[in-house]
């Protein structure tokens, strides 16, 4: 079993265009997984612009928390998961980082991709 850890931006750039991210998981994803957030994700959403609708959406589709013991970005966080998680992300820079390790992405602002497949 996968645990697919979604990013803040992956979020809040599905809610802008209007992507279907759980949906889009069941399209790409032909294997056991939970979709999962990291509890330093809600904090990141606070601040954002569209951050409570992304909030409502994780409250109302009860996506789990992974919760970190440590102080921390997300994105150290995220990129020190071992290889049963998944990362979901649009962020460049977390891609670049996480380049040998499975992630999904979005690709042409319409769907997700699964990359890094191991």
């Amino acid at each position: 079993m996968y645990t697919i850890v979604l990013d803040t931006n992956i979020i809040l750039d599905s809610l802008k265009l209007k992507i279907d991210l759980l949906e889009e998981l069941r399209r790409i994803c032909n294997f056991n997984y939970e979709v999962k957030i990291l509890d330093k994700t809600l904090n990141e959403l606070e601040n954002k612009p569209n951050g409570k609708l992304a909030l409502k959406f994780i409250k109302q589709k009860n996506i789990k928390l992974i919760n970190t013991k440590n102080a921390g970005y997300v994105d150290d966080l995220l990129s020190n998961l071992d290889e049963n998680h998944i990362v979901a992300t649009s962020d460049k820079d977390l891609k670049k980082r996480l380049k040998n390790h499975p992630i999904i992405t979005l690709r042409q602002k319409k769907y997700l991709i699964l990359k890094n497949v191991l």
